[in-house]
């Protein structure tokens, strides 16, 4: 009976997995997250008036989860403010827009304040025409804290839903336990001094203070909560500290707090309760970075170094280079011309030579009828300006050509700061929390022998449960083409392998084409798997389409682009999100694979095997046998496999 009973649990609990990892469950239940946290966070509220956090959410979230969030916000606006939510309904309509023209575009990348700014011009716009149309009495200093908070929380979330960082990640608690402080399903029981309580037992001090913070301005009872639950917090550094009665502590200190203060209120003695067993049941990890020994100096170190070079960056592109001086080149033009000049002496135009502009090197066809003074020997004059222009194109030019160089110095600096950061924030994380869930199953096809083609394939694991597979397409066929290839092949891996991120790593490729004037030598498609999800993204660079073949059909996938190499600040690669969790197979072609017969292939592979299904691919050359083809199959298996 009890090996019955253990294994019906067993069986529960897979099921149970099994429906959580569901691909649709998780969607939908982040779906829900994103409108209940809409919903919360528009009862937030400071002097009795609401806040436009739910604005910032919808600004920070994007896509179809900015959608729900709006929804969530609105309905919420409604529900807990009446007719005085109309204004945070206007928030969430007007967030929800800007953030469906904005986000992820690229003036909002090169523009990391451009939504912050949007948001505190929502709200302050629409301050104004509710005070002026609807005779809305918001005071002055509400309105401007409103304007505040509204481009502050903003900026606050877009950070937290981009990276992690601990005083980002404990500010934006705080204001989550500002929002839920005014939710209460009992005036017993107030959701705010839960998520408080349970932060005192297990959260970070930094978290347990602000939330204190949050309820003491939110006003739900007279006690100082801050106090209460810091001492809920410090209490655990005493000497004999009894671990099983932690849950306990927020009641008793709240208790001794109203004894040493004077202020007496039932109100938050049951909701602490509440708050300390939650907090018991359902550990919460200290996001606090540990900095002892030498791993806090080599932390540091990183930090200041990363510091050093994104400075370095800031002040690079704060030179500026002086103009050309276009006058000058057409005065030395002029005494070129007279130097020689045979009537020189009984010349009277040769000081209006001297007042010549620059605007004459801008004429790509100058001719005599142009020039404004008749010289005798015209011929000579114009010869020597066309000499000038000529020298004007070459300082053009080599001046473009510097500037590539300090574009793509400036480039390598920005990188090289974020990487270290990125080393910095991971240095403290002993651990590594995620899991492979999945094992890649990489198949490679071939119309030549690996030593003569100029399809380079190379699959390889990277930091943590990532796995790279890059196709680099050398430009025509031979010894050039595959020594292309494997040159940058070479410099993918070794940046992948450290831990670059995959977009950097690609642009320093297009910065060393451009800079070597190897422009369209060689075409880059890369992929990144994550094997604890099953998710990837694919990076284009000049490649042609690829496919997804699933159970629900084919997907071809992005369109051949201009190669890398064309210019350093141009950066030309397109990334496409998609998933292999469910069996699908990514099938990637080089440009010797014809595109309409590899989509018709793809689509009317039906039965076919993936060896049948790469040769018939390999029979769609677009050149017959003059072009490298190359047919790269990848799969997840699931289950964890040693790569």
């Amino acid at each position: 009976m009890i090996d019955t009973v253990e294994a019906m649990v067993r069986r529960g609990r897979r099921r149970l997995l099994a429906f959580f990892l569901d691909p649709r469950v998780r969607m939908y239940i982040r779906g829900l997250g994103w409108f209940f946290a809409g919903l919360v966070l528009s009862a937030a509220s400071l002097a009795n008036v609401a806040l436009p956090l739910s604005m910032a959410l919808v600004y920070a979230a994007g896509g179809g989860a900015a959608v729900l969030a709006a929804l969530g916000g609105s309905a919420g606006y409604l529900l807990f403010w009446g007719k005085a939510g109309l204004q945070g309904v206007a928030w969430c309509v007007f967030g929800l827009g800007a953030t469906l023209i904005f986000k992820n575009r690229r003036v909002e990348r090169e523009t990391p304040l451009l939504l912050p700014a949007v948001a505190g011009l929502t709200v302050s716009g629409m301050g104004v025409l509710f005070q002026t149309w609807l005779m809305d009495g918001t005071p002055v200093a509400v309105y401007l804290l409103r304007v505040c908070l509204g481009l502050g929380t903003t900026w606050l979330f877009c950070r937290v839903t981009e990276s992690r960082h601990p005083i980002r990640d404990w500010l934006a608690c705080g204001l989550g336990v500002l929002a839920l402080a005014q939710i209460a399903p009992f005036p017993w029981l107030s959701l705010g001094v839960v998520a408080g309580g349970a932060l005192a037992v297990r959260g970070a001090f930094p978290m347990a203070a602000l939330a204190g913070v949050a309820l003491d301005l939110s006003g739900v009872c007279p006690v100082p909560m801050t106090a209460v639950l810091c001492a809920g917090y410090l209490i655990r550094f005493l000497p004999g500290y009894p671990k099983k009665l932690a849950c306990l502590f927020p009641f008793l200190c709240c208790l001794f707090v109203m004894a040493v203060t004077g202020q007496f209120s039932l109100l938050p003695l049951p909701a602490l309760a509440v708050g300390g067993i939650v907090g018991g049941l359902i550990p919460m990890a200290t996001p606090v970075p540990s900095r002892r020994g030498e791993t806090g100096v080599a932390q540091v170190r990183l930090e200041m170094a990363a510091g050093a070079l994104l400075q370095s960056q800031q002040l690079l592109l704060e030179v500026q280079q002086p103009p050309v001086d276009e006058d000058a080149l057409v005065t030395r033009a002029a005494e070129r011309a007279c130097n020689g000049c045979p009537c020189r002496r009984g010349c009277k135009d040769s000081h209006r030579l001297q007042q010549l502009t620059g605007l004459l090197l801008h004429k790509p066809l100058l001719a005599v009828e142009e020039l404004p003074i008749c010289c005798r020997k015209s011929g000579r004059l114009l010869a020597e300006l066309h000499r000038g222009q000529e020298q004007l194109r070459s300082i053009r030019a080599d001046r473009q050509r510097q500037q590539e160089y300090r574009s793509a110095v400036i480039q390598q600096y920005r990188f090289l700061g974020e990487y270290l950061q990125d080393l910095s924030d991971q240095l403290a994380q002993r651990t590594d929390s995620t899991v492979q869930q999945f094992s890649p199953r990489v198949a490679i096809y071939a119309n030549r022998p690996e030593s003569e083609n100029g399809d380079r394939v190379l699959s390889f694991a990277g930091v943590g449960c990532r796995y790279y597979v890059i196709l680099c397409d050398g430009m025509g066929t031979g010894s050039g083409a595959v020594q292309e290839a494997k040159s940058a092949q070479k410099l993918l891996r070794r940046l992948l392998t450290a831990g670059y991120p995959a977009e950097h790593a690609l642009r320093s490729l297009n910065s060393l084409c451009a800079l070597r004037s190897r422009a369209g030598a060689v075409t880059v498609e890369l992929l990144e798997l994550q094997l604890d999800t099953g998710r990837g993204r694919l990076y284009k660079w000049g490649a042609v389409p690829s496919y997804l073949i699933s159970a629900a059909g084919t997907e071809k996938i992005g369109t051949a682009g201009p190669p890398p190499g064309l210019s350093v600040e141009d950066n030309r690669d397109v990334a496409y999100q998609l998933s292999l969790r469910r069996g699908e197979t990514l099938v990637l072609v080089s440009d010797g694979v014809g595109e309409e017969e590899a989509l018709h292939c793809c689509l009317n592979m039906g039965a076919l095997s993936p060896g049948e299904l790469a040769k018939s691919l390999l029979t769609c050359t677009a050149f017959g046998e003059e072009d490298d083809a190359t047919v790269v199959l990848v799969h997840l298996d699931p289950g964890y496999a040693s790569t």
